[in-house]
């Protein structure tokens, strides 16, 4: 339950919840079935009994509901949601149109007199405890008036008068039965809706707290890295000239070296961007530019890996504001596959007018189902000197880019890591960055 909501049946049925413009159109259609019924028992009491209904301000009090309905759904179609203020006085016409009814039908001795608890239903469902409660003294106070002040209906055939009741009656008790259980299960749908949204909501505040947590624990980690690095540069570049240095050891120093640049180069980065924010950090750039870009980059950090990289879509690709997270996130998804298998990497993305897709594939030993329900959520690793929070990293930079990432085996053995992000969440805005 979140601060300040009452509680989540409330919340379903609030004008500022996704099912509040739906509160209208249910009261029409309750409406639409009790005009049905009040109509039908008068006409067909007044037919087989012969009764002195007065039939007249019944049909008045029925083209006046008519109104209302014609005028609510002339509301509802420009896309007006109601407030409880405008519900409570449709549902007080209601209840009113009832008690008139009920006034020139015989009052409490019809069986119309249950609908009462229809409206009193749909009132506690749709308004709030107070104005719910409001609406239910008035069903009752109502009752007992029609109970003592109506008028009075003449009958010749009471043996007869009886049967009909009890069918008005069970009618009665029919309708009132289906139109509140599907009003409650409604209100429970919804309800169970919020509930929903809310635990998403709530995952998705812990991932991001989490990802914060990580993201202060990377830039303390940058910055207590220059110096070491910075070392290991001078020291490596001290050996290459030494002239009595072994020519077999000589390569595997300028890899080191080169790998100590692109340290210091990833520390810069980072250090660039920190405090700026997320538009600032954009990079507007034709897609297949763009990834292959971060391909090459990845490559030369990881240069004794092979991984082919096939592009399928319109070249060159659309124009996107790529942010710097996106990319650490698709080189944490490189890295895994290329941990599982060095040899066997590949990487595939597609896309259209709608969908931009990527697909990182490795003949890996997969990933276990027990373990697939934790990614994203939890610091997750099956290496045994890996920390899992490359994943986590990856999951919240995938959706704060409006996209989906997930896992499938795949066909032979390993696993296929797919992003999906919509080419919309991807449009590059007038204020971004460009590449």
């Amino acid at each position: 339950m979140i601060p300040g909501d009452p509680c989540p049946a409330m919340s379903a049925v609030l004008p500022d919840s996704p099912d509040s413009a739906n509160r209208l159109r249910r009261l029409v259609a309750l409406r639409w079935f009790a005009m049905v019924a009040e109509l039908g028992l008068v006409l067909l009491t007044a037919q087989w009994l012969g009764a002195g209904v007065q039939i007249a301000p019944v049909l008045a009090v029925c083209t006046a509901q008519l109104g209302l309905n014609l005028a609510s759904l002339a509301y509802g179609g420009r896309g007006s949601a109601a407030t409880d203020p405008q519900l409570f006085a449709q549902l007080l016409f209601d209840v009113a149109a009832l008690t008139a009814i009920a006034y020139f039908a015989g009052g409490s001795t019809n069986p119309l007199i249950s609908l009462y608890l229809l409206w009193i239903a749909a009132g506690a469902a749709m308004l709030d405890a107070r104005l719910a409660s409001a609406l239910a003294a008035l069903c009752i106070g109502a009752y007992s008036l029609v109970n003592f002040v109506h008028t009075e209906v003449h009958i010749h055939d009471h043996e007869k008068a009886l049967q009909i009741h009890l069918i008005g009656m069970w009618v009665v008790f029919v309708f009132s039965a289906i139109t509140i259980c599907w009003s409650v299960l409604r209100l429970t749908t919804a309800v169970r809706r919020r509930d929903a949204e809310l635990a998403a909501a709530r995952e998705a505040a812990l991932r991001g707290e989490r990802v914060v947590a990580l993201g202060n624990l990377a830039a303390g980690a940058a910055h207590e890295l220059g110096t070491p690095l910075a070392t290991l540069a001078v020291l490596a570049g001290e050996l290459l000239r030494d002239p009595q240095l072994a020519a077999p050891l000589r390569p595997e120093l300028e890899l080191m070296q080169g790998q100590i640049q692109e340290c210091k180069r990833i520390i810069t980065q980072l250090a660039a961007q920190a405090g700026t924010s997320r538009a600032e950090a954009l990079v507007v750039a034709p897609l297949d530019e763009w990834l292959a870009q971060l391909v090459a980059r990845w490559r030369r950090q990881r240069p004794l890996v092979t991984a082919p990289l096939r592009m399928e879509g319109s070249t060159p690709g659309p124009s996107a504001a790529m942010d710097a997270t996106l990319g650490q996130a698709l080189l944490n998804l490189f890295n895994n596959a290329a941990d599982a298998s060095p040899e066997q990497v590949e990487i595939a993305a597609r896309w259209d007018a709608a969908e931009f897709e990527l697909q990182v594939q490795d003949r890996g030993s997969g990933i276990a189902s027990a373990v697939q329900m934790r990614l994203g959520r939890e610091l997750v690793t099956t290496r045994e000197d890996g920390l899992g929070m490359g994943l986590v990293l990856a999951y919240a930079a995938v959706e704060r880019s409006g996209g989906t990432l997930g896992f499938t085996a795949r066909a032979g053995g390993g696993t296929v890591a797919t992003v999906r992000i919509p080419l919309s969440a991807l449009r590059p805005a007038e204020n971004s960055v460009a590449d």
